[in-house]
């Protein structure tokens, strides 16, 4: 407790809080904290603030308390079957927005989906898109009518051209959440949140079967929780019945442990089911597996196998790093050791400092990124090598995105 600064540690042993309560009142702004060296310290006038607010203590082991409610109504549904099976009777129709280089599309497809059209900003994203999928990407700002407009052409020019009738069964994608703010005990949103009301506009005139939203684990947290029950409601007021819960990666197959958030909801009466875990940790799918063959590869190998030259210097360094460690203190991840015999690391771009090779003094390539993120080798991403690691950092693994779907589709054939 140098200088009157307490960490985590120390506010457990005053509190009698667990790590996640203290945690969750940090990063929902109950608890006014400054991170220092990468942790969380917190003065000693913020924390007379907080002990002192009876309410705001108690609302951070409420929110525990009330996760553990929510899930108990949280329908799993078993996909293992149809996951490893290849059913062509399977199909549904879906539109991707905030689309990326098509992860979800990618594992949406795996599942049956026929895709209808993807909206997607980033340039090199829609390159890669283009040269993966059949259907349309329009490389547009969602924020623009003119934007939704033409989305709203593609998808009565599908159903029209294929002599079918809608509505579409699955509007996906992921929003943005760092606009959400509170006002007393209202949560509000700015323009900086705005593409999630761009989203939700979208879904409010398609009205699609279902929806399928995937976020970032801190969004559960986001102002004690408030954030996630404003989502469940504004959908609610559009139609909309959603269940939320937090999926693994590595639990459907995929070698890299990646825990998102996902908000599935329907308009229909049907059930929002998640798909129950197909791997546990006995079996979990290793960075060995994934990608050990391409260690003494050359980058004619396969396509996106581009190897970083590092200076003689910078090799020794990152050949010393212990596995499971990264070169640099402040990072967690970025420029992190990935171990050979456990699921990857969240994997993810951090301006060039990707994961480290579990034996080589290099970073991983863009390939071995794409393999640790369950993308097919067929499946082949555009633009500069700085473009394609921000595609695969921001992506939605495939693999999840297919047992999602799997789920979905068990709900809509009910």
């Amino acid at each position: 407790m140098k200088n009157s600064l307490y960490s985590i540690i120390d506010l457990k042993e005053l509190t009698g809080l667990g790590h996640k309560s203290i945690s969750k009142a940090i990063h929902s702004g109950v608890l006014n904290a400054d991170k220092i060296s990468n942790r969380w310290f917190v003065s000693e006038k913020e924390f007379k603030k907080w002990k002192d607010s009876g309410f705001k203590l108690e609302n951070a082991v409420k929110l525990d308390l009330k996760e553990v409610e929510r899930q108990k109504i949280i329908n799993e549904i078993d996909i293992a079957k149809d996951f490893n099976s290849e059913n062509s009777q399977r199909r549904f129709t879906y539109i991707d927005l905030f689309a990326g280089a098509g992860g979800i599309s990618t594992g949406l497809q795996m599942a049956g989906g026929i895709g209808i059209c993807a909206l997607e900003i980033m340039p090199e994203a829609c390159s890669t898109y283009r040269h993966n999928f059949s259907h349309p990407v329009l490389e547009e700002d969602i924020k623009l009518q003119s934007s939704k407009e033409k989305l709203y052409q593609v998808v009565d020019d599908f159903f029209r051209d294929s002599q079918t009738e809608g509505p579409v069964d699955i509007v996906s994608g992921g929003f943005p959440c760092q606009g959400f703010s509170m006002a007393g005990d209202r949560v509000v949103d700015d323009e900086r949140n705005s593409l999630y009301n761009e989203l939700k506009e979208i879904v409010h005139h398609l009205k699609p079967n279902y929806i399928f939203m995937e976020n970032v684990v801190g969004l559960r947290t986001m102002l004690n929780g408030k954030v996630e029950e404003k989502i469940l409601q504004d959908f609610e007021e559009i139609g909309y019945q959603l269940q939320v819960k937090t999926l693994n990666s590595a639990d459907y197959g995929v070698p890299q442990t990646r825990k998102r958030v996902i908000f599935i909801g329907n308009r229909i009466g049907k059930k929002n089911y998640h798909p129950m875990p197909i791997f546990s940790k006995d079996n979990y799918k290793t960075v060995r597996d994934a990608i050990s063959d391409l260690k003494n590869k050359d980058q004619t190998f396969c396509e996106n196998h581009i190897i970083t030259r590092h200076n003689k210097e910078m090799i020794q360094r990152l050949k010393a790093i212990i596995p499971g460690k990264s070169l640099y203190e402040n990072f967690s991840d970025s420029w992190k050791r990935i171990e050979w015999d456990k699921p990857s690391c969240t994997i993810k771009e951090n301006h060039g400092g990707v994961n480290v090779h579990p034996e080589l003094g290099r970073v991983i390539t863009p390939r071995e990124m794409a393999r640790l993120q369950s993308f097919p080798d067929n499946f082949k991403f555009k633009g500069a090598k700085k473009w394609q690691l921000v595609q695969l950092g921001n992506a939605v693994p495939p693999l999840m995105a297919k047992a999602i779907g799997l789920a979905i589709l068990k709900g809509l054939n009910e």
